[in-house]
């Protein structure tokens, strides 16, 4: 037993009537409500129980809320893989149809330059032929010229 009990046991054994009695009873509270002053707030078990059943259905809440979450998330992840690999497959195709596009234009850039070459080719054969034939003229000028009497 406490101290406090142990003295309130005495004077109410002591105590001459009902009176005295009840005084003593009084003077414990008092002692009490000064000695423990926050008494009236301290909780109670059920006080508590009721606290700890508030707890753990807002934690049972909590955790659904946290699982519905990350369901949406990995909705969103998946969705968002998907699109990406929507977006990596039309990038491939894109790059695809670009390089057949350059290698089409070197393919075709190889023909011009043969072409060219060609053109350049026949070119010069005609200017050499047109050379040869001025030359030649020249020639059977000359001869001509040497050989016509005067």
């Amino acid at each position: 037993m406490s101290v406090v009990a142990l003295h309130l046991y005495e004077k109410l054994n002591d105590a001459p009537d009902d009176k005295a009695r009840s005084k003593a009873i009084v003077e414990a509270f008092s002692e009490l409500e000064e000695r423990y002053p926050d008494l009236k707030e301290t909780a109670t078990k059920r006080d508590l129980s009721e606290t700890e059943l508030r707890l753990q259905k807002e934690i049972q809440a909590t955790k659904l809320e946290i699982k519905t979450v990350e369901a949406n998330l990995q909705k969103e992840i998946q969705a968002t893989k998907l699109e990406i690999k929507t977006v990596e497959a039309n990038l491939q195709k894109e790059i695809e149809k670009t390089r057949l596009e350059i290698e089409k234009t070197r393919v075709e850039m190889r023909q011009m330059e043969m072409n060219f070459a060609k053109t350049v080719h026949k070119q010069t054969l005609w200017i050499i032929g047109a050379i040869g034939s001025i030359i030649m003229s020249i020639r059977l000028l000359e001869w001509f010229l040497t050989h016509l009497p005067h």
